[in-house]
């Protein structure tokens, strides 16, 4: 077993869930060598013709990344994984934060095809998006990943779109994404005890979202939003509740990037695809809840 390659531990939790041999003889051959290859990648960041040779094929190993991150495999081994966390105990519920990181884009990110990309028949992969997930920022060409994060300092949900998109906007969309499965059947977990964000988050639409759901939150109101509802005199409103102890626990959801951007393939975008850099931060994700459970 090699640096970074999955433990028999992690195999043993991993395996139930992935895909069966389907019709193709041999199409789903070795699957812990390919997801020891993909891991690889991720944390070392190399081309994929790179790949030494006790993975197999690099080719193999690409096809293999890119058609379970079309199809949704990823996605899938993600809510099983966090099913599984959530039956042993394992979720921090108590403090779920919302944060975005920037990602640098490689070059080799640039270049995609403008014709959408297609898997099966004639089917649109699943989290394509026609821009990529692209943009200019200050930065340059850029990337940005949107996620909530568990007290624990792991991920519970993550969407990508371009570097110059806003916070906010995202936020609705992302919380819409906090689904964890019950092994033992019933409507899967959507709602935190406590949800904390940074004044990027502040915003009526986002608050009348958690008043909505009964979902207690922490996020300071910015200097300008302050003085308009100060303003506004009793049409603007209640002064926000704020709490700086439980504010103090907002840290854990850097952390959870800090972690997740150990992968270099992450802290890096050098994937053409949206969707298949958007399975790539899956699966570090992935990896990151087996190696924290280990």
């Amino acid at each position: 077993m090699g640096r970074g390659d999955l433990t028999n531990e992690e195999w043993a939790r991993l395996k139930p869930h992935l895909p069966k041999a389907g019709q193709r003889v041999g199409r789903w051959a070795s699957h812990r060598r390919i997801i020891n290859g993909i891991l690889h990648r991720n944390r070392t960041g190399m081309p994929w013709r790179d790949l030494p040779a006790r993975f197999g094929k690099w080719k193999t190993v690409y096809e293999r990344h890119r058609r379970w991150s079309a199809d949704g495999t990823w996605d899938r081994l993600f809510a099983a994984v966090l099913a599984d966390a959530d039956a042993q105990g394992s979720i921090d519920w108590s403090m779920v934060s919302v944060d975005s990181t920037t990602c640098r884009a490689h070059q080799h990110a640039a270049g995609a095809r403008k014709r959408p990309p297609q898997i099966g028949k004639r089917r649109a992969p699943r989290q394509h998006r026609p821009d990529e997930g692209l943009g200019r920022s200050r930065g340059g060409l850029t990337c940005k990943i949107h996620l909530a994060g568990e007290g624990g300092r792991r991920p519970l949900a993550l969407l990508i779109t371009p570097g110059q998109w806003g916070d906010a906007p995202q936020f609705i969309p992302v919380m819409e994404r906090i689904r964890v499965g019950r092994l033992g059947g019933g409507r899967p977990r959507t709602r935190p005890d406590h949800l904390g964000g940074d004044k990027a988050y502040s915003s009526r639409r986002n608050r009348r979202y958690l008043r909505r759901r009964q979902i207690k939150h922490t996020i300071p109101e910015p200097k300008n939003q302050r003085a308009n509802r100060k303003r506004r005199g009793s049409k603007g409103g209640r002064p926000a509740g704020f709490d700086k102890t439980i504010y103090k626990r907002r840290n854990e959801v850097e952390r959870t990037i800090l972690a997740l951007k150990n992968s270099r393939a992450v802290a890096t975008r050098f994937d053409k695809r949206a969707y298949v850099f958007h399975g790539t931060v899956t699966l570090a994700s992935i990896r990151l809840w087996l190696w924290l459970r280990s």
